[in-house]
């Protein structure tokens, strides 16, 4: 009897030989997989959280926040495309080319999308957590709400979830000074 055949697992070149479709491809354990372009309150978001974040940089230039896409290279099998990504200036300094981070950010943000989901909440959070991505946050645009999951004993724990329901604001020690109103993020035209 023959056992199942191996799984072939792709990796960084075989992702950077694929053409130019104007999709986001990314590997996790060198597994493809494939992302449609977002919605526009996806983008929204995204942009609301940039903006937030940016303009206290500008203020407080501690790092460096970048959008997606960007590749982040965390091995040949591990190659991922966070909405928004925040490095530390040293972490800038020593991680970040002109094509693509070798290693993980400080940060990852990840707002959801339906086709996304499952991925960005169980996969991605697996990924970062293994990598040593300090902080990583879930941004669920149907339920206005923000996960903080933190590095705590090399896991992550919960640290908080966030609701614009109650007029949360949203810090972390990453950027000491920095408070975001969850209204700010999720508000649309």
């Amino acid at each position: 009897m023959e056992g199942a055949p191996e799984r072939v697992r792709m990796t960084y070149d075989d992702l950077l030989a694929l053409p130019d479709d104007g999709l986001r491809h990314e590997l996790i354990d060198g597994e493809h997989f494939v992302s449609p372009s977002p919605g526009s309150a996806h983008q929204l978001i995204v942009g609301n959280l940039y903006l937030q974040i940016a303009t206290f940089l500008r203020e407080h230039p501690m790092g460096v926040v970048m959008l997606a896409p960007f590749d982040i290279v965390i091995s040949r099998y591990d190659v991922v495309e966070p909405d928004l990504i925040y490095f530390s200036s040293e972490r800038f300094k020593t991680t970040v080319g002109e094509k693509n981070a070798q290693g993980p950010p400080d940060l990852a943000i990840e707002v959801l999308s339906p086709s996304t989901r499952r991925r960005d909440e169980i996969l991605k959070r697996r990924l970062y957590e293994r990598s040593g991505v300090a902080e990583y946050w879930v941004v669920d645009p149907e339920i206005e709400t923000i996960k903080v999951y933190v590095v705590q004993d090399g896991k992550y724990r919960l640290a908080s979830e966030l609701s614009r329901e109650y007029e949360a604001m949203l810090s972390t020690p990453l950027l000491p000074g920095l408070t975001v109103p969850l209204a700010a993020v999720f508000q649309l035209p």
